[in-house]
Protein backbone atom coordinates (compact mmCIF):
# COMPACT_ATOMS: atom_id res chain seq x y z
CA UNK A 1 0.00 0.00 0.00
CA UNK A 2 1.11 3.46 -0.85
CA UNK A 3 0.99 5.68 1.84
CA UNK A 4 1.85 9.44 1.91
CA UNK A 5 1.92 12.09 5.28
CA UNK A 6 0.14 15.33 4.08
CA UNK A 7 -0.05 18.67 5.98
CA UNK A 8 -3.29 20.31 5.57
CA UNK A 9 -4.57 23.81 6.37
CA UNK A 10 -1.05 25.15 5.51
CA UNK A 11 0.63 25.55 2.52
CA UNK A 12 4.20 24.94 4.14
CA UNK A 13 5.87 21.73 5.93
CA UNK A 14 5.77 21.01 9.15
CA UNK A 15 2.64 23.18 10.17
CA UNK A 16 -1.26 22.86 10.33
CA UNK A 17 -2.02 18.98 10.86
CA UNK A 18 -0.56 15.90 9.36
CA UNK A 19 -2.90 13.62 8.38
CA UNK A 20 -2.17 9.52 6.70
CA UNK A 21 -3.76 9.12 3.41
CA UNK A 22 -4.00 5.42 2.13
CA UNK A 23 -5.86 4.93 -1.45
CA UNK A 24 -6.92 1.36 -1.86
CA UNK A 25 -8.72 -0.56 -3.81
CA UNK A 26 -11.19 -1.63 -1.06
CA UNK A 27 -11.21 -1.69 2.97
CA UNK A 28 -9.48 -4.24 4.48
CA UNK A 29 -10.94 -5.32 8.35
CA UNK A 30 -11.16 -2.41 10.95
CA UNK A 31 -8.33 -3.82 13.04
CA UNK A 32 -6.29 -3.71 9.94
CA UNK A 33 -7.09 -0.12 9.62
CA UNK A 34 -6.64 0.44 13.39
CA UNK A 35 -3.06 -1.17 13.13
CA UNK A 36 -2.02 1.37 10.61
CA UNK A 37 -3.14 4.59 12.02
CA UNK A 38 -1.47 3.61 15.36
CA UNK A 39 1.48 2.97 13.67
CA UNK A 40 1.11 6.24 11.71
CA UNK A 41 0.09 7.63 15.15
CA UNK A 42 -1.04 10.96 13.92
CA UNK A 43 -4.05 12.66 14.75
CA UNK A 44 -6.43 10.90 11.90
CA UNK A 45 -5.35 8.41 8.99
CA UNK A 46 -7.65 8.65 5.53
CA UNK A 47 -8.14 5.57 3.97
CA UNK A 48 -10.37 6.02 0.66
CA UNK A 49 -10.85 3.44 -1.73
CA UNK A 50 -13.19 4.27 -5.58
CA UNK A 51 -16.99 3.75 -5.85
CA UNK A 52 -18.63 2.18 -9.15
CA UNK A 53 -19.64 5.47 -11.25
CA UNK A 54 -22.99 6.69 -11.47
CA UNK A 55 -23.23 6.90 -7.50
CA UNK A 56 -23.83 9.69 -5.15
CA UNK A 57 -20.23 9.83 -4.02
CA UNK A 58 -16.93 8.74 -6.04
CA UNK A 59 -14.77 7.55 -3.48
CA UNK A 60 -15.65 5.98 0.06
CA UNK A 61 -13.51 7.47 2.72
CA UNK A 62 -12.99 6.38 6.74
CA UNK A 63 -10.88 7.94 9.30
CA UNK A 64 -8.98 6.66 12.53
CA UNK A 65 -6.80 8.21 15.54
CA UNK A 66 -4.42 5.94 16.84
CA UNK A 67 -7.02 4.55 18.95
CA UNK A 68 -10.65 5.26 17.43
CA UNK A 69 -12.81 5.80 14.16
CA UNK A 70 -13.73 8.94 13.91
CA UNK A 71 -17.49 10.26 12.26
CA UNK A 72 -16.30 13.69 11.17
CA UNK A 73 -12.74 14.56 10.55
CA UNK A 74 -11.88 17.81 8.32
CA UNK A 75 -8.12 17.87 7.75
CA UNK A 76 -7.58 14.23 6.81
CA UNK A 77 -10.10 15.38 4.37
CA UNK A 78 -8.54 17.56 2.68
CA UNK A 79 -5.29 16.10 2.81
CA UNK A 80 -6.86 13.09 0.66
CA UNK A 81 -8.32 15.70 -1.49
CA UNK A 82 -5.00 16.82 -2.20
CA UNK A 83 -3.56 13.12 -2.96
CA UNK A 84 -6.13 12.95 -5.13
CA UNK A 85 -6.17 15.60 -7.06
CA UNK A 86 -1.83 16.32 -7.09
CA UNK A 87 -1.51 12.70 -8.22
CA UNK A 88 -3.80 12.43 -10.57
CA UNK A 89 -6.67 10.18 -9.11
CA UNK A 90 -9.31 12.25 -9.45
CA UNK A 91 -9.95 15.47 -11.74
CA UNK A 92 -12.26 18.53 -10.21
CA UNK A 93 -14.79 17.84 -7.16
CA UNK A 94 -14.61 15.13 -5.11
CA UNK A 95 -17.84 13.34 -3.50
CA UNK A 96 -16.65 11.33 -0.48
CA UNK A 97 -19.20 9.04 1.35
CA UNK A 98 -18.33 8.98 4.80
CA UNK A 99 -20.21 8.24 7.89
CA UNK A 100 -21.59 11.85 8.25
CA UNK A 101 -22.78 11.60 4.58
CA UNK A 102 -21.40 12.41 1.32
CA UNK A 103 -18.95 15.34 1.65
CA UNK A 104 -17.91 17.15 -1.29
CA UNK A 105 -14.23 18.39 -1.57
CA UNK A 106 -13.88 20.98 -4.82
CA UNK A 107 -10.17 22.41 -5.86
CA UNK A 108 -9.66 25.97 -6.83
CA UNK A 109 -7.29 27.29 -9.52
CA UNK A 110 -4.72 29.10 -6.48
CA UNK A 111 -4.07 25.26 -5.30
CA UNK A 112 -6.47 25.46 -2.31
CA UNK A 113 -9.68 22.96 -1.51
CA UNK A 114 -13.17 23.94 -0.40
CA UNK A 115 -14.77 20.97 1.85
CA UNK A 116 -18.31 21.05 2.12
CA UNK A 117 -19.32 19.94 5.26
CA UNK A 118 -22.81 19.69 7.60
CA UNK A 119 -22.95 22.59 9.94
CA UNK A 120 -22.65 21.54 13.95
CA UNK A 121 -25.96 22.34 15.24
CA UNK A 122 -25.29 24.55 18.70
CA UNK A 123 -27.60 23.82 22.19
CA UNK A 124 -26.14 25.98 25.09
CA UNK A 125 -25.54 24.34 28.00
CA UNK A 126 -24.48 24.92 31.69
CA UNK A 127 -21.00 24.69 32.38
CA UNK A 128 -20.29 21.13 33.15
CA UNK A 129 -18.89 21.32 36.80
CA UNK A 130 -15.20 20.32 36.98
CA UNK A 131 -14.41 21.83 33.60
CA UNK A 132 -12.66 25.01 34.48
CA UNK A 133 -10.32 23.34 36.84
CA UNK A 134 -9.74 20.79 34.19
CA UNK A 135 -9.04 23.55 31.78
CA UNK A 136 -7.45 26.24 34.14
CA UNK A 137 -9.73 28.92 33.58
CA UNK A 138 -13.68 29.53 34.03
CA UNK A 139 -15.43 29.52 30.85
CA UNK A 140 -17.75 32.53 29.79
CA UNK A 141 -20.66 29.88 27.91
CA UNK A 142 -20.35 26.67 26.81
CA UNK A 143 -22.50 24.98 23.95
CA UNK A 144 -23.16 20.92 22.63
CA UNK A 145 -21.82 20.70 19.29
CA UNK A 146 -24.37 17.32 18.23
CA UNK A 147 -23.56 13.98 17.25
CA UNK A 148 -20.93 14.49 14.35
CA UNK A 149 -18.10 15.91 16.53
CA UNK A 150 -19.64 15.33 20.03
CA UNK A 151 -17.49 18.13 21.39
CA UNK A 152 -17.89 20.76 24.12
CA UNK A 153 -17.19 23.97 23.19
CA UNK A 154 -16.38 26.97 25.18
CA UNK A 155 -15.89 30.79 25.41
CA UNK A 156 -13.15 31.99 26.74
CA UNK A 157 -12.10 35.32 27.93
CA UNK A 158 -9.87 36.49 25.54
CA UNK A 159 -7.05 35.18 22.91
CA UNK A 160 -4.17 35.26 25.60
CA UNK A 161 -6.33 33.15 27.75
CA UNK A 162 -6.60 30.54 24.91
CA UNK A 163 -2.83 30.33 23.58
CA UNK A 164 -1.91 30.33 27.31
CA UNK A 165 -3.98 27.05 28.61
CA UNK A 166 -2.27 23.82 29.61
CA UNK A 167 -5.51 22.07 30.64
CA UNK A 168 -5.26 18.34 32.45
CA UNK A 169 -6.09 15.98 29.85
CA UNK A 170 -6.86 13.52 31.94
CA UNK A 171 -9.83 15.68 33.95
CA UNK A 172 -11.54 16.87 30.30
CA UNK A 173 -12.12 12.98 28.95
CA UNK A 174 -15.21 13.31 31.48
CA UNK A 175 -17.05 16.18 29.93
CA UNK A 176 -17.44 14.93 25.85
CA UNK A 177 -18.16 12.44 23.72
CA UNK A 178 -14.73 13.61 21.66
CA UNK A 179 -13.04 16.18 24.11
CA UNK A 180 -13.16 20.61 24.11
CA UNK A 181 -12.85 23.10 21.80
CA UNK A 182 -11.68 26.73 23.46
CA UNK A 183 -11.97 29.94 21.74
CA UNK A 184 -12.17 33.26 21.84
CA UNK A 185 -12.19 36.30 19.82
CA UNK A 186 -9.21 37.57 17.52
CA UNK A 187 -7.80 40.06 19.91
CA UNK A 188 -5.75 41.92 16.78
CA UNK A 189 -8.47 41.07 13.80
CA UNK A 190 -5.88 42.83 11.38
CA UNK A 191 -3.63 40.08 11.65
CA UNK A 192 -5.70 38.21 9.24
CA UNK A 193 -7.99 35.80 11.95
CA UNK A 194 -11.26 36.65 13.21
CA UNK A 195 -11.20 34.21 16.61
CA UNK A 196 -8.48 32.07 17.50
CA UNK A 197 -9.20 27.91 18.97
CA UNK A 198 -7.68 25.38 20.76
CA UNK A 199 -8.85 21.55 20.73
CA UNK A 200 -8.49 18.78 23.28
CA UNK A 201 -9.35 15.31 22.21
CA UNK A 202 -8.10 12.89 25.01
CA UNK A 203 -10.79 10.73 24.58
CA UNK A 204 -9.84 9.47 20.76
CA UNK A 205 -6.17 9.61 22.04
CA UNK A 206 -5.19 13.21 20.62
CA UNK A 207 -4.37 15.48 23.79
CA UNK A 208 -4.36 18.91 21.18
CA UNK A 209 -5.03 18.15 17.74
CA UNK A 210 -2.79 20.79 15.83
CA UNK A 211 -5.80 22.68 12.85
CA UNK A 212 -9.22 20.65 13.40
CA UNK A 213 -11.67 21.29 10.46
CA UNK A 214 -14.65 19.43 11.69
CA UNK A 215 -14.59 21.79 15.05
CA UNK A 216 -14.95 24.68 12.43
CA UNK A 217 -17.90 23.14 11.45
CA UNK A 218 -19.15 24.46 15.20
CA UNK A 219 -16.74 27.61 15.04
CA UNK A 220 -18.27 29.21 12.11
CA UNK A 221 -22.00 29.17 12.96
CA UNK A 222 -20.67 30.27 16.51
CA UNK A 223 -18.60 33.46 15.52
CA UNK A 224 -20.75 34.27 12.50
CA UNK A 225 -23.83 35.09 14.90
CA UNK A 226 -21.93 37.13 17.01
CA UNK A 227 -19.38 39.25 14.09
CA UNK A 228 -22.20 39.19 11.88
CA UNK A 229 -20.30 37.99 9.06
CA UNK A 230 -21.10 34.80 7.24
CA UNK A 231 -17.58 34.49 5.99
CA UNK A 232 -14.33 34.48 8.72
CA UNK A 233 -10.95 32.99 9.17
CA UNK A 234 -9.93 30.82 12.27
CA UNK A 235 -6.32 30.66 13.60
CA UNK A 236 -6.04 26.79 15.83
CA UNK A 237 -3.37 28.28 18.11
CA UNK A 238 -1.54 25.01 18.64
CA UNK A 239 2.07 24.72 18.23
CA UNK A 240 2.45 24.00 14.50
CA UNK A 241 -0.66 26.36 14.20
CA UNK A 242 -2.91 26.24 10.97
CA UNK A 243 -5.41 28.91 9.67
CA UNK A 244 -9.05 27.31 8.41
CA UNK A 245 -11.39 29.76 5.84
CA UNK A 246 -15.04 29.10 6.79
CA UNK A 247 -18.49 30.49 4.86
CA UNK A 248 -21.57 29.66 7.06
CA UNK A 249 -24.98 28.56 4.67
CA UNK A 250 -27.15 27.54 7.15
CA UNK A 251 -27.37 23.78 7.52
CA UNK A 252 -23.37 23.79 5.53
CA UNK A 253 -20.46 24.96 6.59
CA UNK A 254 -17.33 25.76 3.90
CA UNK A 255 -14.58 24.82 5.25
CA UNK A 256 -11.22 26.34 2.79
CA UNK A 257 -6.90 25.15 2.84
CA UNK A 258 -3.94 24.54 1.54
CA UNK A 259 -2.21 20.93 2.13
CA UNK A 260 1.27 19.69 1.21
CA UNK A 261 2.84 16.33 0.67
CA UNK A 262 5.92 15.71 3.36
CA UNK A 263 6.35 12.22 3.07
CA UNK A 264 5.75 9.25 0.47
CA UNK A 265 6.52 5.97 0.38
CA UNK A 266 5.46 1.98 0.69
CA UNK A 267 3.92 0.17 3.39
CA UNK A 268 5.49 -3.29 3.60
CA UNK A 269 4.04 -5.06 6.31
Amino acid sequence: MRIRIVDAFTDRPFAGNPAGVLLLDAFPGDGRLQDVALEVNHAETAFAHPLPAGGEADWALRWFTPVAEVAMCGHATLATAHVLHSTGAHAGPVRFATRSGVLVATPAEDGSITLDFPTAPLTRVEVPEGVAEALGTEPLTAFDTGPNIGDLLLELADEQTVRALRPDHKALCAHSARGIIATARAEHPGLGHDFVSRCFFPNVGIDEDPVTGSAHTALAPFWSERLGRAELTGLQASPRSGHVRTELRGERTLLNGRAITVIEGDLLA
